[in-house]
């Protein structure tokens, strides 16, 4: 109840509804509650593509540390060995056999067509080094210096009559050690020092890694079968 000495209306008494204004000093809108409304999903999107475009500056940095600089090591090793045996085929340096000696060796293993696979072989080699030194179509080339490798180890256990020995000096261990690697190469990809550094097989290999290993693997297997046809275990 209002005292005797009130003389006013009651209604005047309600609370009248807030109404934000625009303070010039705070510059557009003011929010009292600036986290009071959701965000909307245009904003919800903006701010993702934000963060997944590596805009956002608490984003963490992918760093790898020396992961390339090992791969680029391991790429170039088997690179660098694959063009010298080949130049070894073709010109006969560093007590090579040449190209004569190395057309003898394929016709005397059984293999079909030795005049055309002596250039084929020896330029092949010398094409997959250069690409895996360079980094570039690297899952390719590490799948044909693989195939390269395996139809080597199915041409010496051929001449052994179908007898594997692992351990040098009549071992095959040497061209095993070198398939482990291209399987690696393959696997892992490139890396970033290299031209395909920007590729998706250099940043995150996955389903072409395994169709190149398999693609490898077939090549390897298929040049004997169709060039030589003997079984190398018999």
């Amino acid at each position: 109840m209002p005292s005797p000495t009130y003389s006013g209306d009651f209604e005047t008494t309600a609370i009248p509804p807030y109404e934000p204004t625009v303070s010039p000093s705070l510059g557009g809108d003011y929010h009292p509650l600036p986290y009071s409304e959701p965000q909307s999903a245009a904003a919800r999107t903006s701010t993702n593509a934000r963060t997944d475009s590596g805009d956002d500056p608490f984003q963490p940095v992918d760093r790898r540390g020396t992961q390339d600089l090992g791969l680029l090591i391991l790429r170039a090793g088997l690179g660098v060995l694959l063009i010298a045996h080949g130049l070894r085929k073709l010109f006969g340096w560093w007590g090579g056999q040449g190209l004569s000696g190395f057309k003898s060796s394929i016709a005397d293993a059984g293999y079909q067509h030795a005049d055309i696979l002596t250039y084929t072989a020896a330029g092949g080699q010398i094409a997959a080094g250069l690409l895996l030194v360079l980094g570039l179509f690297t899952p390719l080339a590490a799948a044909g210096a693989l195939a390269y490798l395996i139809n080597g180890v199915l041409a010496g256990v051929s001449h052994d009559h179908g007898r594997f020995a692992f351990f040098l000096p009549d071992g095959h261990e040497y061209h095993i050690m070198l398939i482990v690697i291209a399987v690696a190469i393959v696997l892992v990809g490139p890396g970033r020092y290299g031209l395909d550094g920007d590729r998706g097989w250099a940043r995150r290999p996955f389903i072409g890694s395994f169709a190149a290993l398999v693609l490898g693997i077939a090549g390897g297997v298929a040049m004997w079968v169709f060039l030589n046809g003997a079984n190398p275990l018999s």
